[in-house]
């Protein structure tokens, strides 16, 4: 990316926000770095709500068909957990973690007007 905006001088960069890291990264880098605005565009997804992919070509029919109901699971969970809490923190000192092990994910939910908490 350094390059490519050094050669073109662009005054606005596009970028999918797919893998919305890797979009954070750049922008805050070429932003710093030059005159030019990285703009995030929203994720194109098909029907079934699965992240429109080069990837998704290395799958058969069965595994796309897998990911797919893996991508509805997650935009539904998102859907209902917006005024939810929800964090994986680590178990020895309760920081937030990205980590799987020594970890546990607290959350918190209302069913019905009750507030229940629950880890995992």
């Amino acid at each position: 990316m350094n390059r490519l905006t050094t050669l073109i001088k662009p005054k606005k960069i596009y970028m999918g926000k797919k893998d919305f890291q890797q979009f954070f990264l750049v922008r805050n880098f070429i932003e710093q770095k030059f005159n030019t605005k990285v703009i995030g565009c929203k994720t194109i997804r098909n029907k079934n709500k699965l992240a429109l992919s080069s990837r998704n070509f290395l799958l058969n029919k069965q595994e796309l068909n897998d990911i797919e109901k893996i991508s509805k699971l997650f935009l539904n969970l998102k859907n209902k957990i917006k005024n939810e809490y929800l964090e994986n923190r680590n178990t020895k000192n309760l920081t937030i973690s990205n980590k799987y092990q020594k970890s546990k994910i607290f959350l918190s939910y209302y069913y019905k007007g009750i507030r229940l908490i629950d880890n995992f």
